[in-house]
């Protein structure tokens, strides 16, 4: 979950200082709640720019700042969300862990090379061979195909309550391995 916030103002210094404050006020309420692999706390990115004027002068100063929840806890993460006022959802995204990606990756790749044996063993016989020779192959895993993500916008973070968590409701993912290649028939 990003959380993220926004300032506008004449003067860069405080634009910056401004938005210093709220990923503090952020991180004061999110790090007590930090527990590894459960709810990670980070900060994303954080700008400030010019804005400009129809002269082409600079006319003001804008930045925004982001804060990074994530982790396996889905609870703890989006009560962490509802208690931070600094700054609102600006998204939610899910994905497998690493871990949980390369054990399915591999079932899949296993998978994949089986079916590719049958299919070359299958295409040998209705061409009246009795076997084939592997010539090449190429293995490749496709990252998360249908990885679900979702996109918030807090219209006045001042209006949720302090204690309001974040509904979140994690999707299915797809993990798939292409297995490729060319055999010759004996």
């Amino acid at each position: 979950m990003t959380l993220s916030t926004s300032r506008d103002g004449s003067d860069a210094a405080a634009v910056q200082s401004q938005l210093r404050q709220a990923v503090d006020a952020a991180l004061a309420v999110a790090k007590p709640q930090a527990s590894a692999q459960q709810l990670e706390v980070r900060t994303g990115s954080f700008g400030v720019y010019p804005r400009h004027g129809s002269n082409g002068r600079i006319v003001g100063w804008q930045g925004s700042a982001e804060l990074v929840l994530e982790g396996r806890d889905f609870v703890r993460i989006s009560t962490t969300a509802g208690k931070i006022t600094s700054m609102g959802v600006g998204n939610v995204a899910f994905s497998l862990s690493r871990e949980a990606q390369q054990k399915l990756e591999s079932e899949v790749q296993a998978s994949a090379i089986e079916r590719f044996k049958a299919k070359a063993v299958e295409v040998a016989k209705a061409f009246g061979f009795e076997g084939y020779t592997l010539r090449e192959v190429s293995v490749s895993p496709a990252d998360q195909g249908e990885r679900p993500m979702y996109r918030m916008r807090a219209a006045s973070v001042a209006q949720a309550p302090a204690d309001a968590s974040i509904p979140v409701e994690a999707g299915k993912s797809l993990v798939t391995v292409s297995v490729s290649g060319s055999v010759q028939l004996r």
